[in-house]
């Protein structure tokens, strides 16, 4: 396995992110350790809240909620999945599945012994976040999904989706900071979008990137359809807090949320959110809306 390490002084001075880094080295499946970024921020003692990015993002999307989340009283973490943000990249696309994501942050989750935790997760954060859940469900405190879902090869898969996964595979350019910017509703300032881009010196930074969208399991043929529907077997004996906060703008999870409120215990009650004038990247959009219903749910 060949592995990349974007160069620290890529994310020298990123507008809005100046967030101390933190590592921790994953197994690789044959290759060499890898190395996991995380931002770590808050009071140790406070109660975990863990922000999972998705596609093709990286833990910068959080940079507007880390600060007032731990402001009262949590530990706020912020990891970069393999192949984003400060982590190392594996340069092959065969290098990324499904199920090595899951592993490679089961190590991440359990290497810090956290427990307690609130998840708020998006796109593919929700996608290895919630198998997180149904693989320790006992760490786990409460549940936000936000444009997210946990498919399992069934029903008819949004145009908007096709579009991506075909531009996804297809396009010789794959600008990160344009696309973040077209998946949010304010549009990104020029600094931004370089933010997004910084972890990405070169195409060959990509494959991570690059591979997500082919992962997804949108029919029964597909890879780790058998693992999330075992992991909804777990997620369907969840009665802990679990509240849906999807965006009104988003073509590609509209809807999504009525899955979680009909099948997961946890859901029934709670103070679901829908957050409006916001894109997929509902973290750019409407970031204190998010943080206000984590700080609802979490617990002290």
């Amino acid at each position: 396995m060949k592995v990349l390490r974007t160069p620290d002084e890529r994310f020298d001075g990123l507008a809005g992110y100046s967030f101390a880094p933190h590592y921790l080295d994953v197994a690789s499946h044959g290759g060499p350790a890898l190395r996991l970024h995380y931002v770590d921020e808050g009071p140790r003692e406070g109660a975990p809240v863990l922000l999972m990015h998705g596609e093709p993002s990286w833990s910068y999307l959080y940079r507007h909620m880390i600060p007032p989340i731990a402001a009262a009283g949590r530990r706020v973490l912020a990891p970069d999945l393999i192949g984003f943000g400060r982590s190392d990249k594996p340069a092959d696309l065969e290098d990324y599945t499904y199920e090595r994501h899951v592993d490679w942050m089961s190590q991440w989750l359990t290497g810090l012994d956290l427990n307690h935790i609130t998840l708020f997760c998006q796109d593919w954060g929700g996608l290895i976040g919630l198998r997180l859940v149904a693989r320790f469900p006992e760490r786990f405190a409460a549940v936000i999904v936000g444009n997210t879902g946990l498919p399992t090869g069934e029903g008819e898969v949004p145009l908007a989706f096709k579009l991506w996964l075909a531009f996804s595979q297809n396009s010789p350019v794959f600008n990160v900071g344009w696309l973040v910017s077209k998946g949010t509703v304010r549009g990104l300032s020029a600094s931004e979008k370089a933010a997004y881009d910084a972890p990405y010196p070169s195409n060959a930074y990509k494959a991570g990137a690059r591979r997500f969208p082919a992962l997804v399991p949108i029919t029964s043929d597909h890879a780790s359809v058998a693992e999330n529907r075992k992991a909804w077997e777990v997620l369907e004996q969840f009665d802990k807090p679990f509240v849906t906060a999807f965006s009104d703008k988003d073509p590609i999870t509209k809807g999504g949320y009525r899955i979680f409120q009909s099948r997961v215990p946890g859901a029934k009650g709670q103070p679901h959110a829908r957050i409006r004038d916001a894109g997929h990247f509902l973290q750019e959009d409407k970031p204190m809306e998010l943080v206000e219903l984590i700080l609802r749910v979490a617990p002290t």
